[in-house]
């Protein structure tokens, strides 16, 4: 039976590339507009099986909304996906580079690929959305516009690839958080990375008592945000990623720190995405 996972943007987006390395190309996609509609409808068992969220690029840094997203909801991370980012400029069939008059594409898209537009004097048009653009061009068989988008799209809307890999910056990945509601959350054997949410007050040290903690019990911090904490006096949430080789090791870091914070809540025990 196929998954039916919550994704931001459209079919062919980047976010339905990671859905179907994570559960597997036969994914069925529920394409939605906002982040908050992704996660809103992963925590409804009547539409989804889960979703799947961008949560950070290794260019432009934390999508800090998403962490506020994921804080108030109840979703478990089951999972990540870092991919790699390749864009491309996608043509109708039969569309040739001297036949192009504009390039549509989400702003952002567009920002990756300056090194490669500058060299032509094309009109750029932002859309809200890379698979959108593609999908556009191709219903109205435009002959004289191209779209920047992925591979998926061009192979979801017959389109040809024109240049592939035209971005700036080569090594562009984002990493994408896979979520499940908790009765869907399976944790297999050989987990190695979790994600916490935790308070502290504003006592000297405190912060660096419960840094000193995971250390002490041999588990890597590979990811520490804070966020204020709204009417508070000054009082932070901190999202942290830790990193382990057992299991067990994570527990006692758990056991250790719940003493020196507030409200700790395990988003998720996982196993860590590897970068290809």
């Amino acid at each position: 039976m196929k998954k039916r996972v919550s994704i931001q943007g459209f079919e062919g987006s980047f976010h339905e590339e990671a859905a179907r390395q994570f559960f597997g190309k036969d994914v069925e996609p529920i394409c939605c507009s906002t982040f908050k509609e992704v996660i809103d409808i992963a925590a409804n068992k009547k539409q989804s099986d889960g979703g799947v969220m961008a949560i950070e690029n290794s260019i432009a840094g934390s999508i800090l909304a998403n962490y506020n997203l994921l804080q108030k909801s109840n979703l478990k991370i089951v999972g990540e996906i870092y991919l790699q980012i390749r864009q491309n400029l996608l043509v109708n069939p039969g569309v040739k580079l001297e036949d192009i008059k504009e390039v549509h594409s989400h702003p952002m898209a567009l920002q990756q690929c300056f090194g490669f537009l500058d060299k032509y004097n094309w009109k750029l048009v932002e859309n809200e959305d890379t698979a959108l653009s593609a999908k556009l061009i191709s219903q109205r068989k435009n002959k004289h516009a191209a779209a920047i988008a992925s591979k998926l799209a061009a192979e979801l809307y017959n389109m040809d690839i024109l240049a592939p890999n035209i971005q700036t910056l080569k090594n562009n990945y984002t990493r994408f958080l896979i979520l499940q509601r908790e009765e869907l959350a399976i944790i297999p054997a050989d987990v190695n990375k979790a994600s916490v949410n935790f308070h502290t007050d504003n006592s000297r040290g405190i912060l660096s008592k419960v840094l000193a903690k995971i250390a002490e019990k041999g588990v890597d911090l590979s990811k520490l945000q804070s966020f204020p904490i709204p009417g508070s006096d000054w009082n932070y949430s901190f999202h942290a990623d830790m990193e382990f080789d057992k299991p067990e090791k994570f527990h006692k870091v758990m056991e250790a720190i719940k003493p020196l914070t507030k409200d700790l809540k395990i988003y998720g025990v996982y196993k860590k995405g590897k970068t290809i």
